[in-house]
């Protein structure tokens, strides 16, 4: 069985991957709820936090519900970073995460993210500091490299893993990739195959079906997935493939009203817990998936997405419960 530090999880885990705008506590609840064994926050900046910015700050919510939770950080000053980990060791999280892995321009040209793959060294760096900075296990979020011809991921996460990294999460991509083309497990195996390696190596990327999540186990011999796309207004994704697992089935669609239940919730919670306007902003991004595979369904869509009112989108919802609830999902 995997573990992280002292944190001890099932065999092949399921991990949320950190994902701005989207896993936030209300989504990080409904996918715990589903399954996910472990979730993480949203990136935060060091910089942000240091400057005591509301966006960063907020970020720093989470909950005993949510446990074993991880906050993630991003910069590349040291000194940012640090006096990040201090502050987010007040929140009391479980895990500590570092975001060498986002491919946004914004945060690359700061040579964070992704942008410090073009510094192994100074990524070695960073993390050896913040390791001895907490008593908190320290996780790294990566890619295999910044380009096709700068795949060292094999020495990198060895490199790692040997200033202290309890466990590594490699998405099957480079940064010039961004999220074109297909994810390649193979470098990630190798990681995993390499006899010095003793840390949890877990795949991110393409882990869009309980078939490739079992494959990733079963052929590339990895230690647990990290879900990320396959999941945003989907949460039933964890359990569907837990249940493929253990059974080798597919668990039926979740129905129109689990939908539409699922759907009112998380926008209540994001509510209570960002606020009206926020609240109905930031969950809009979900409704698609919610929803995927309903003719003639661009009426309402619509009306979700467009309105600044929650009123509306819960009557839109109801609407939707009404004229929907016999539509049988494949």
């Amino acid at each position: 069985m995997p573990k992280i530090g002292n944190i001890e999880l099932p065999d092949f885990p399921l991990l949320l991957a950190p994902m701005e705008d989207v896993s936030d506590p209300p989504f990080r609840a409904l996918c715990k709820e589903q399954g996910a064994d472990v979730v993480y926050t949203e990136f935060i900046s060091s910089e942000g936090l240091i400057r005591d910015a509301a966006k960063s700050v907020i970020k720093l919510d989470i909950y005993e519900k949510e446990r074993p939770v991880g906050i993630q950080i991003f910069g590349a000053e040291l000194d940012s970073m640090l006096q990040a980990v201090d502050i987010v060791e007040k929140s009391n999280p479980d895990i500590i995460d570092i975001n060498f892995g986002c491919p946004v321009k914004k945060v690359v040209c700061k040579n964070a993210g992704a942008g410090i793959l073009r510094d192994i060294p100074l990524m070695v760096k960073l993390t050896e500091e913040i390791v001895k900075r907490t008593k908190l296990p320290v996780t790294v979020k990566t890619r295999l490299g910044w380009d096709a011809n700068s795949i060292k991921i094999v020495e990198v996460a060895e490199r790692l893993q040997d200033v202290g990294t309890q466990a590594i999460s490699i998405h099957g991509r480079t940064r010039v990739q961004m999220y074109k083309g297909e994810a390649d497990w193979k470098p990630i195996a190798e990681v995993k195959n390499n006899p010095r390696m003793h840390i949890p190596v877990f795949g991110n990327g393409d882990v869009d079906t309980p078939e490739a999540a079992v494959r990733m186990r079963d052929e590339y011999g990895l230690d647990g997935a990290m879900i990320g796309r396959a999941s945003i207004g989907y949460p039933w994704f964890f359990k569907e493939v837990k249940h493929y697992f253990k059974t080798g089935t597919h668990l039926p669609p979740p129905t129109m009203e689990e939908r539409v239940e699922a759907a009112r919730r998380h926008l209540q919670m994001s509510i209570d817990w960002k606020g009206e306007k926020l609240g109905v902003f930031e969950t809009r991004r979900h409704y698609t998936n919610y929803f995927k595979g309903i003719p003639h369904f661009k009426e309402y869509r619509m009306k979700m997405v467009t309105s600044d009112e929650s009123a509306d989108v819960f009557a839109a919802f109801d609407e939707v419960l009404e004229k929907f609830g016999d539509f049988q999902f494949a």
